[in-house]
């Protein structure tokens, strides 16, 4: 078995304003990082564009049709102060969702033990009827209900650990009882959601916000103590990540002190997780991290020890 690594060059071509910390290079660093020769092991696999059917299992019509109708010819549209498109936006999108699906198919199928979706733009502030905080659509929560309706599953678990909180995520699985989500975030911080008391309509969601200046041993505790027994308790049948990685000390849109190493310590956690519930199938998928080189340094340790994890 190995690990799968979901890209394509359309996800370069979803290019933000100069300036704009959600930036082409991001992807760039990412594939640097990953050329190194002990990647070489990777399955590496172009990102499909994804089906409209599986993006309306978690927008409706009218939401995806105002994201394609705001596309721009040339330059840029602006969706809200925070985040724009342009006229590659759409594809790049599409791919987003058509990977991490095609990575679920990937891992579900026995093709791969894990997988990891390097892709752009993110998805997770994405609500059901609204694109924000640099997302159009919401991929983790599109692999989630993909999981369930395609391939048939009772039980999906996503584990969120990108520092703000995943409010489209939650948004759209507020009301579907057979996701269990996740998430440690700052707070208070951007979107302002994420508070402890907010658990969904089945109690399945579970939010522990974390205060500035926090590093790894409330991170830890975090982990260790609430998140990962509860969901354990649950013995999902997949676990998805949303995989931000702005939690780092390094990050210049918050302030967690998390390090490098901490995102190989919980990817590790999730993956036992993982392995004591699902056979270790993991599907990860890129969220935030906006300083370049700690970002390629803490995706190149998750993606290292994935295929570690899936040897």
């Amino acid at each position: 078995m190995t690990t799968a690594l979901f890209s394509h060059p359309d996800c370069l071509q979803h290019v933000n304003p100069p300036g704009h910390p959600e930036q082409v290079a991001r992807i760039k660093a990412i594939e640097a990082a990953l050329a190194n020769p002990i990647f070489d092991g990777l399955d590496r696999r172009a990102a499909p564009l994804g089906a409209e059917d599986a993006i309306r299992r978690a927008h409706p019509k009218a939401q995806i049709d105002a994201i394609r109708e705001v596309i721009p010819d040339t330059g840029w549209a602006r969706i809200d102060p925070d985040t724009t498109a342009s006229p590659g936006s759409w594809n790049a999108a599409l791919r987003a969702v058509g990977g991490v699906c095609a990575a679920v198919d990937a891992v579900l199928a026995g093709e791969v033990a894990n997988a990891f979706v390097a892709t752009r733009p993110p998805g997770h502030h994405a609500e059901r009827a609204n694109a924000m905080g640099f997302c159009l659509f919401s991929n983790i929560a599109i692999a989630a209900l993909h999981a369930l309706e395609t391939h048939g599953l009772n039980r999906v678990a996503v584990l969120d650990f990108d520092v703000h909180h995943g409010n489209g995520t939650q948004d759209v699985l507020w009301n579907e009882s057979r996701v269990h989500f996740a998430s440690s975030h700052q707070m208070p911080l951007f979107p302002g959601t994420g508070a402890a008391h907010e658990k969904g309509a089945y109690l399945q969601i579970r939010n522990v916000p974390l205060r500035a200046g926090t590093g790894r041993e409330a991170m830890q505790a975090a982990w260790e103590g609430e998140i990962l027994p509860w969901v354990k308790e649950w013995t999902p049948e997949l676990v998805l990540i949303s995989a931000g990685f702005d939690a780092h000390r390094a990050d210049p849109l918050a302030g967690l002190h998390w390090t490098t190493e901490d995102f190989g310590w919980i990817t590790h956690r999730i993956c036992d997780l993982a392995d004591d519930c699902c056979g270790g199938k993991v599907v990860s998928t890129l969220e935030g991290g906006y300083d370049l080189e700690a970002l390629a340094d803490s995706v190149g340790l998750h993606v290292e020890v994935l295929m570690e994890r899936g040897a």
